[in-house]
C-alpha cells in the first residue's frame, strides 16, 4: 500500500472513530460523515502543529502532574475543534475530556492496524559472555 493511500485510509478510519464516540459519550454529537471527515482532518492538523507547542509551554505543570495535564490539553483541543467544525457538537468540558480520551484510544488502534509494514522495530539483544 502506498503512503498516500495509507494516509487516506487512516483519515477515513479516524472519521469513523469520531462517528463511534457519540454512541459512548452522550454529550457529543456528529451530524454526518462529512463533518466527521472535516473534524478528523482538523484534529490531525491541530495535534501535529499546535499540540506540541502547548505541551512545551505547559511543560512545568505537565511534569508536576506526571503527564496527566496532557489529557486536559487533549480535551481542550477536542472541544476547540468542535467550535470550529459545524457538524461536531461537544456540550461541555467533561464530555470533551472523555471524547478526547476515547478518540485517542481509537486512533491508536487505527494507527496500529494501518501501520507501515516496512517500518520495523529492531530489537538489539545484549549478549553477555
Amino acid at each position: 500500500m502506498t503512503p498516500g493511500l495509507r494516509l487516506l485510509l487512516r483519515w477515513a478510519l479516524n472519521a469513523v472513530a469520531l462517528l463511534i464516540i457519540p454512541e459512548i459519550v452522550s454529550g457529543i454529537a456528529v451530524e454526518s460523515y462529512v463533518s466527521a471527515l472535516a473534524a478528523a482532518l482538523l484534529l490531525g492538523l491541530i495535534n501535529a502543529l499546535i499540540r506540541p507547542i502547548l505541551i512545551l509551554i505547559t511543560l512545568p505543570i505537565t511534569l508536576l502532574t506526571l503527564g496527566l495535564f496532557t489529557l486536559v490539553i487533549n480535551a481542550l483541543l477536542f472541544w476547540g475543534v468542535s467550535g470550529l467544525v459545524g457538524g461536531l457538537q461537544v456540550s461541555d468540558f467533561g464530555n470533551a475530556f472523555w471524547g478526547a480520551l476515547l478518540y485517542s484510544v481509537l486512533t491508536w488502534l487505527v494507527n496500529l492496524a494501518v501501520g507501515d509494514p516496512e517500518r520495523k522495530v529492531r530489537v538489539v539483544v545484549n549478549r553477555q559472555r
